[in-house]
């Protein structure tokens, strides 16, 4: 067992855990003061006031305590958009952006996602997993508890199957919760450029459903983009995956008003991400559906782009999650602490309201929000102890400030 009490303040609290948090109500952020948190095995079993602590409920031989005296707990972050399985940088990519070359235009080159599959193709699968290890331990060090990590980078039917093996193995490896994606239909690969039509019959007939008889994703993803897949194709590939139990996510206009975010909807899609082009028959769409809208202003910081409306998509009433984008062109970091001071300085989002687009939504996104998203009795002890910090809003106000302290996942102490 594991008890941690004196804690300044208990962070997204539940006692009856939601799906997902909407509109105005993600400004109201649930915490408790003068809090103790007690786990046993990998499970939250209870939590409240110190002076409510039942010290009979406490078996003392098994116990290890923590004082957390100054400082608060958060539940994990969930970072539900990541490619974080990817082999080398590109770093020149990055010098062609500051010249003043656009993401489109880099892509046209032959660099972005296609340079991205050429180092994946000449890197074997133990070296992609020892690079993508590093990068685990990474966001674990940051607070990130639970991440969807996507294909992508392969573009063909056997260095697809590499990256999701590798994401298999680092489930089995590593205490975070992870979900797999499979994005085969990420960029059209060069050898089709002209004939892109035989490439989309590839990821149906022969990618979807050698993925799921070896059982190596949770989701199917598409690009849904200017320059990428157009609608028409995407509710082809979508429809395909479905039929081989493959959830629906879709990456939308990022780049244009695509029509990526209303045939999510349409497809039954579990999120839409990017939503840098957004407008009111977006949002009218997303309404009433299940689809979560998911932002990644990394992206959007690190490409110079657009920032996605939160404001008005929050005020319309949507829910609205944040996740980091990891992966080596858009957005180098899976800093998901960063992506909470970017949402209030960039999004004009308020402290409560990217929390709760961090943790509660973010779950949800991933089809987590049983097991994980906050302070629930029953969830997976998946928490994070600051540093000493006068606020919950000091988190994304030293947005360069490191301030996890100590890491727990399932229960167990990771980092301290």
């Amino acid at each position: 067992m594991l008890l941690i009490k004196n804690i300044k303040k208990l962070v997204q609290v539940e006692k009856e855990p939601r799906d997902w948090i909407a509109g105005k109500n993600m400004a109201r952020l649930n915490c408790i003061d003068n809090a103790f948190l007690l786990v046993d095995n990998d499970k939250i079993v209870d939590f409240g006031e110190n002076k409510d602590l039942n010290i009979e409920t406490v078996d003392y031989s098994r116990l290890t305590e923590i004082d957390a005296a100054g400082r608060m707990v958060f539940p994990s972050f969930c970072d539900s958009h990541t490619h974080l399985v990817y082999a080398g940088s590109r770093e020149m990519e990055y010098i062609d952006k500051i010249r003043g070359l656009s993401y489109a235009e880099i892509a046209k080159r032959g660099g972005g996602i296609l340079n991205s599959a050429k180092l994946l193709h000449n890197t074997g699968e133990d070296e992609l997993l020892e690079q993508s290890l590093k990068r685990i331990d990474e966001i674990v060090s940051y607070g990130t508890g639970a991440v969807e990590i996507k294909s992508g980078y392969g573009l063909s039917t056997e260095d697809e199957i590499k990256m999701l093996k590798v994401i298999k193995r680092l489930r089995k490896m590593t205490p975070l919760a992870i979900k797999s994606t499979f994005l085969g239909a990420h960029s059209v690969p060069e050898k089709y450029i002209g004939k892109r039509e035989k490439y989309i019959d590839l990821i149906i007939n022969e990618m979807i459903p050698r993925v799921a008889d070896e059982k190596l994703a949770d989701f199917i993803d598409v690009f849904c983009d200017r320059g990428f897949f157009t609608v028409e194709e995407t509710k082809k590939i979508l429809i395909a995956g479905t039929k081989y139990g493959l959830q629906a996510k879709i990456h939308a206009n990022e780049l244009a008003a695509s029509g990526g975010i209303q045939i999510g909807v349409k497809c039954g899609a579990l999120s839409v991400d990017h939503l840098e082009y957004t407008g009111d028959d977006e949002i009218n769409c997303l309404l009433g559906s299940k689809t979560m809208p998911t932002l990644l202003p990394g992206a959007a910081f690190f490409l110079g782009m657009n920032y996605p409306p939160a404001r008005k998509m929050i005020e319309a009433g949507l829910p609205v999650a944040l996740a980091s984008d990891y992966n080596p062109g858009s957005s180098p970091s899976g800093d998901m602490k960063f992506v909470l001071s970017l949402a209030c300085i960039k999004l004009k989002m308020l402290p409560e309201e990217a929390i709760t687009a961090v943790t509660v939504n973010s779950a949800y996104a991933m089809n987590l929000s049983k097991t994980h998203g906050s302070i629930a009795r029953g969830k997976t002890a998946n928490i994070f102890i600051t540093k000493p910090i006068p606020t919950y809003e000091f988190l994304p106000y030293a947005y360069a400030t490191k301030l996890v302290d100590t890491v727990i996942l399932n229960g167990n102490i990771i980092k301290t």
